[in-house]
């Protein structure tokens, strides 16, 4: 089902779920809603504890983060189809987090993210992280997904290291090396026989949750073979039967300056990854998402799940987009998703303890596979050398030194490219000034061409000023100039005052409306400038 876009804009921060029930909603979608929330939550279950035991914290959080995000999320965000709860590519952040500064110290974290959320929501800061360009977002992922694989090599081999697993991804490497003697074959046979089932369950029957069916399968298949195998039991013990009380962190000034940095990166990558699955979202379904809505409805969800000692709260690509196909109407299905998790671990946790974590981590590994955008990744490779750089800078970045670094770095070298690509398609044409100034010493007409910004000014300004220092009248006609920035104006200061010197004149044809006030805001006005609407009236004069 479509959905278009309006004739009149909906309010900016009405979260969808009013929209939805102004549109008139009936029992048949309610039926509909719920049907797509279960599909959301047989998906939601295993991802949600294989990514919190991932992220170094037990897997009952990332049931929190599912129940109380997760609904937040649906009930107040400005998406009609987004599905929130813990992200895999917040694992490496989280893992890093919870090593410096402590499970309580990632709750705060969690705590201040939200709010500063709430904040660039409340900013509308939501229209601009959409502009984050696409090379940084395919490089991101990549190394996201990289990240997500090294994580889970320790449990898909059956690994009993020697030392502490580090964070970086070579030390990391040398440290699963370093205790391959540990390695258990039945580990990997459950992790194979996983991915084996997910992917034969996606050729066969698409429909049908291949994950959730695949963890059945290996948990009956260790329990009844005895299998030597670790599982969530073995190491976290049973998971709780329901959510502990709210509680608020400790908001003590040491503590909250150690959460700073890591609230944060929170922050930006929550932005970031929310924004991009409502995007998905929109293009599945044709519905169009309030960007600062969702900003202030992520911020929400992660302090509502901080203060039920869940963790980092985003809105999850594959989530929201297994919601869509489901046939979801709205909201309301997120929030049962939220729901028929909660129902799970009111009634069936106990039987979570008999999962494998080779299990998970063969879930985690079809993840890690599916979100790395490889065909998007060796077509940026192909296309440009300067995407090329973006990208791969970007993925070097994340992989081996930090995703927002990665983010932050990619995104100005984006920037540098799209400032050098507007600047060449910016141009001055006209008679060759050597040949005019010998058959018309007086006078030198030239046309720009393009956006005349500071990139383009840096570019085309010399020229200008060579050209400048023949006539006695310089003609620029910039009737083909849709835009021009403060540093593009003072190029025509500058000049205008290097003909004044040389008691000469600049004549400016063609300004539009917006152009021309940006010129006169520079300060021609106060010299020998002349506007004229057109080159037929320099010939009139």
């Amino acid at each position: 089902m479509t959905y278009s876009s309006q004739a009149r804009p909906d309010p900016e921060f009405l979260p969808k779920i009013v929209t939805v029930l102004k549109e008139g909603y009936r029992l048949r979608d309610l039926r509909t809603d719920a049907l797509a929330g279960l599909t959301v939550a047989i998906v939601a279950l295993p991802l949600s504890m294989a990514i919190a035991i991932a992220s170094g914290v037990g897997p009952e959080r990332g049931l929190y983060t599912t129940i109380v995000g997760g609904f937040l999320v649906s009930a107040l965000g400005g998406s009609r189809f987004q599905i929130g709860g813990p992200a895999g590519a917040f694992i490496v952040l989280v893992s890093a987090c919870v090593m410096a500064i402590g499970l309580q110290g990632l709750i705060l974290a969690t705590f201040l993210s939200g709010l500063f959320l709430m904040a660039a929501g409340v900013l509308r800061l939501g229209t601009y992280i959409r502009f984050i360009p696409y090379p940084v977002t395919v490089g991101f992922t990549a190394g996201i997904a990289v990240i997500i694989f090294a994580s889970q090599l320790r449990d898909l081999f059956g690994l009993t290291l020697v030392a502490a697993e580090p964070g970086e991804l070579i030390a990391k490497i040398e440290t699963l090396w370093a205790s391959r003697g540990s390695f258990t074959p039945a580990a990997l046979a459950v992790a194979a026989g996983v991915i084996a089932v997910v992917q034969g369950m996606k050729l066969w029957r698409p429909a049908a949750p291949g994950m959730l069916l695949a963890v059945i399968l290996a948990s009956v298949a260790v329990a009844l073979l005895g299998l030597p195998v670790e599982t969530i039991g073995t190491k976290f013990g049973e998971l709780p039967r329901t959510l502990p009380a709210p509680a608020l962190p400790d908001f003590s000034a040491p503590a909250i300056m150690a959460a700073l940095p890591w609230a944060v990166s929170f922050t930006l990558l929550g932005a970031i990854e929310s924004l991009l699955s409502a995007v998905v979202a929109d293009g599945m379904s044709g519905a169009r998402h309030r960007s600062n809505a969702e900003l202030l409805a992520q911020g929400a969800a992660n302090c509502g799940s901080a203060l039920f000692g869940g963790f980092c709260v985003t809105g999850t690509i594959a989530r929201t987009a297994t919601n869509v196909r489901a046939g979801s109407r709205g909201p309301v299905s997120g929030m049962l998703h939220a729901l028929f998790v909660l129902a799970f671990m009111l009634i069936a946790a106990p039987l979570a303890a008999y999962i494998p974590l080779a299990a998970l981590a063969g879930v985690l590994a079809i993840v890690a596979w599916n979100m790395a955008e490889k065909e998007e990744f060796w077509h940026l490779l192909r296309s440009s050398r300067a995407d090329a750089i973006v990208l791969l800078v970007t993925f070097g970045l994340v992989i081996f030194r930090d995703l927002t670094e990665g983010i932050v770095v990619g995104f100005a070298l984006g920037g540098l490219v799209f400032i050098s690509r507007m600047s060449e398609a910016a141009e001055v044409t006209g008679h060759d000034p050597a040949a005019q100034a010998a058959s018309d010493g007086d006078r030198v007409t030239i046309r720009l061409r393009g956006p005349w910004f500071f990139g383009a000014a840096a570019r085309l300004g010399a020229v200008l000023e060579k050209i400048a220092d023949q006539p006695r009248e310089f003609v620029v006609d910039i009737s083909e100039v849709p835009l021009i920035d403060s540093s593009g104006a003072r190029s025509f200061l500058l000049l205008a005052r290097r003909l004044a010197r040389r008691e000469g004149v600049l004549i400016i044809v063609g300004a539009r409306p917006a152009v021309r006030q940006t010129l006169e805001h520079q300060g021609l006005s106060k010299l020998p400038v002349r506007f004229l609407p057109d080159l037929a009236a320099l010939d009139a004069g």
